[in-house]
């Protein structure tokens, strides 16, 4: 029988970047805040020294979750039997304190205004019938300017090295420090785009270009350029993460309670009012039920989903009927880009940093005209320096053999000789992509697994050869002897790796019947209920989600200490 502990102010459900802001925010305007995390806590500065293991952590994945005890199934439509993911593959979920921003490589943006009113502004252009049937594109019920002055917060926590987007929306402030080195690489990129009549500008980096002490007065180094960013902790504390941020701000006030093997199985409710979690202590096998005024899910999109769920909190969503709102409009990624392969000129590729790179964000959201153009939206185009570490990237022209000499020689050749641009091309929300339980697969705890059911669309086939044309123009004019696309794009697979970019089933609005959450990330099926990440985005854009997801964290904390003042839905 599970043991109740004493009530708490706050519960946050699992303790990475969202857990970290929430706890921090609500533990210096005083409340009691409890964090729980499933995972464990050896993920500070000094458990990384001398982190550079590739095989460890780049290839066999040791910060990420364990797929034997807890993954999800997965089908590309509804009428397929839904199969276990039994090895991290298409994305890499996070697991123990920081969560994913431990090993993120920190590209940092904000959305483009047009994302936040995406459904009435591409009305007003194109008319109603740009937005095709059976794609439920519906704006945020909030927009880049009301949301503003929290991704500038999140930004001075970080300690953001950049420059403004020439296309982005309008800033309050500079980024907190100045943008990280040129490289040849870099340089190459930026001239052929300014060459072009395009507007590159340095990718927003949470690898700092020099040391900085943010608002809470938590000291952040500057990067080393040594390549092991992505799937590594930094054992430089140069890299924002919430174990260097928020984590230890929250620690310091006193009023926050970090517990680690701490697996939540249930949001306990009651009469429209959650009255705390139940969770398991997977070190001792016992299970405690931890009652709160405030339960706030800040894990990855798949549990936030899936604890609501298994806990029969809000309308299921059915894509039949078009009818509820959890696990509605799961939207992905698609990566278009070209490799060039230069025959005179070699680089220093296997240096960088995560977010060592320029963008050029002419092909992104509306700015470009989509009129002749079967599809919305783009993507940013992207040419990083992150380091080429020597088992993960191996990169040889097309037709090479997979093994012999040749295959070695070429290997060799073209480590320091090729050039990458990419995408992250926007997704869109189609009716049958969704999240749901499924019927017959359960966790080690006995908690059935999440269901995904999920293929690219026309939209994102159509996108994605448009935005593959326009990085190979981009390639040719960078001087690539040869360029190499990324050709058609098939179904979507669960196995080869594309992006940790996952986003909604929990989704932010201004209307219940169509959303689940108001833009504080409070319920409307349960009003002391938060649920924080990018499992609230209504569709994903042609960025990394975390600037977004540290903005609308920042205002759900506002929102959780307006609320335990005053109650009720928030305005």
């Amino acid at each position: 029988m599970a043991k109740t502990l004493p009530k708490t102010d706050v519960v946050t459900v699992g303790v990475g970047w969202t857990g970290g802001i929430i706890a921090a925010e609500c533990a210096k305007a005083g409340l009691k805040v409890i964090g729980l995390e499933r995972g464990g806590d050896k993920r500070n500065s000094e458990d990384f020294s001398m982190v550079h293991d590739e095989l460890r952590y780049a290839i066999r994945y040791d910060l990420m979750q364990d797929v034997s005890k807890e993954t999800i199934t997965f089908r590309n439509k509804g009428d397929q039997r839904a199969l276990p993911m039994r090895q991290l593959g298409s994305f890499l979920l996070g697991e123990g304190v920081g969560g994913s921003g431990v090993h993120w490589n920190g590209h940092t943006f904000r959305f483009l205004p047009y994302d936040f009113e995406i459904k009435t502004k591409t009305i007003e252009k194109y008319g109603k019938n740009k937005i095709k049937k059976d794609y439920q594109i519906q704006d945020w019920g909030i927009t880049y300017d009301e949301l503003e002055p929290y991704y500038d917060k999140f930004e001075k926590t970080c300690g953001l090295s950049g420059e403004p987007n020439p296309l982005g929306g309008k800033r309050s402030s500079d980024y907190p420090t100045p943008p990280m080195k040129k490289t040849v690489i870099t340089r190459k990129f930026r001239e052929a785009a300014k060459e072009m009549g395009l507007h590159p500008f340095s990718l927003p980096s949470a690898n700092l270009s020099e040391d900085y002490t943010n608002p809470d007065g938590e000291k952040i180094n500057a990067c080393q350029y040594c390549a092991f960013c992505e799937r590594f902790g930094c054992e430089y504390g140069a890299k924002s993460s919430p174990n260097v941020t928020v984590i230890p701000t929250a620690k310091k006030t006193g009023n926050f309670e970090l517990r680690t093997h701490a697996n939540v199985v249930e949001i306990i409710h009651k009469n429209g009012k959650a009255t705390g979690v139940k969770y398991i202590d997977t070190l001792k096998g016992e299970e405690y039920i931890q009652p709160a005024d405030v339960v706030v899910l800040t894990s990855y999109v798949m549990n936030n989903n899936k604890l609501l769920l298994v806990s029969n909190l809000g309308q299921p969503y059915n894509p039949e009927t078009g009818k509820g709102v959890i696990g509605k409009n799961y939207c992905y990624q698609m990566v278009p880009g070209t490799t060039g392969f230069f025959e005179k000129e070699r680089f220093n590729s296997y240096m960088g940093a995560g977010s060592l790179g320029e963008v050029v964000d002419d092909f992104n959201g509306d700015n470009f005209d989509h009129s002749d153009l079967d599809f919305i939206h783009g993507g940013a185009l992207v040419v990083s320096q992150a380091g080429y570490r020597p088992i993960g990237n191996n990169p040889v022209p097309a037709g090479t053999p997979l093994w012999g000499k040749e295959f070695k020689q070429k290997s060799i050749k073209y480590y320091t000789r090729t050039i990458s641009a990419s995408y992250e091309g926007a997704s869109m929300p189609y009716r049958y992509n969704y999240l749901d339980l499924d019927p017959s697969y359960k966790d080690i705890y006995g908690v059935p697994l999440l269901r995904m059911t999920y293929n690219f669309t026309d939209q994102d086939r159509n996108l994605y050869d448009y935005l593959g044309k326009q990085s190979d123009k981009v390639m040719k004019e960078m001087g690539a002897d040869t360029i190499q696309s990324q050709g058609k794009l098939a179904d979507y697979d669960i196995v080869p790796y594309q992006t940790t970019h996952n986003t909604g089933g929990v989704i932010i609005g201004d209307d219940p019947s169509i959303s689940a959450v108001n833009n504080y990330s409070q319920m409307w099926d349960a009003d002391n209920v938060f649920v924080v990440g990018a499992s609230s985005f209504a569709h994903n854009s042609g960025y990394n989600p975390t600037g977004t997801v540290g903005a609308l964290a920042y205002r759900a904390a506002e929102g959780i200490i307006q609320y335990s003042k005053k109650g009720g839905q928030l305005a």
